[in-house]
């Protein structure tokens, strides 16, 4: 479904994606791993058009996405729902207000129609009767829960998570991967996730891609990847540090 060609980002001096090359399968969970500062989230802004690069190609089906007018591109970008770290709901705003956001942006319906689908999105995410709820008084949890709400609720083909799990005890965490889980088997949506949590990352893939020095270095099923001999690949699955820590 996706198609990433020798994607290359540069900042100032510094070289973040570095002939980057993925493909994302449509209808699967496809999660990229990597330490942080290795460009797991500036991947994800060029995949929705947030960042443009300075050479290479992004083919959304058959479309190169990278050199459209950005008129031509917001059109796309009706095709991604997005899931940000720690939810980023509008604190002003009721649960239905930020689940309903996009759809009264982007659409005519009413606000009856509007609030049918919130409510049917609310329900999906296991949540009922939170409609008028203030993302204050909602739990880390629930938060994700409306978040994920948010980024379904105008039926995405693709859908991307940026760190669904930051912040969450490993309970709260497991919770989320059968949200997720349960979720992409039922609207069979492409998921695109990145996340450091690799029980999470165990539990959901479908396949799993490993993003080092700007360049996806190693890919593969579950299995495979637990199975993979790079040491890079093995340092981080097993999270070991590349020696001892040094004490003054």
């Amino acid at each position: 479904m996706i198609k990433i060609i020798d994607l290359k980002k540069r900042f100032n001096t510094r070289r973040v994606l570095n002939g980057l090359n993925l493909e994302i399968e449509q209808g699967k969970i496809t999660v990229i791993i990597g330490r942080s500062g290795e460009g797991k989230s500036v991947l994800i802004k060029h995949i929705i058009g947030l960042l443009r690069p300075d050479s290479g190609q992004i083919f959304l089906d058959d479309m190169e996405i990278t050199s459209m007018k950005e008129k031509d591109f917001n059109e796309v970008r009706k095709r991604f729902g997005m899931l940000f770290q720690g939810g980023a709901l509008f604190d002003s705003m009721t649960v239905a207000g930020n689940v309903g956001f996009p759809l009264k942006e982007h659409t005519d319906l009413s606000d009856d129609d509007i609030l049918k689908i919130v409510t049917e999105k609310l329900r999906r995410v296991g949540l009922v009767n939170v409609e008028e709820m203030m993302p204050a008084d909602l739990s880390g949890g629930m938060r994700k829960r409306v978040g994920l709400a948010r980024a379904i609720v105008m039926d995405p083909e693709i859908v991307l998570f940026d760190e669904p799990t930051t912040g969450l005890d490993p309970i709260m965490s497991d919770s989320v991967a059968d949200l997720v889980l349960d979720t992409q088997r039922v609207l069979k949506t492409t998921y695109i996730l990145i996340t450091h949590d690799i029980p999470f990352t165990y539990k959901i893939a479908d396949k799993i891609a490993m993003l080092h020095e700007g360049r996806i270095i190693e890919q593969g099923t579950v299995e495979e990847m637990k199975a993979n001999q790079n040491p890079i690949v093995r340092q981080f699955l097993e999270g070991r540090a590349e020696g001892p820590i040094k004490v003054y």
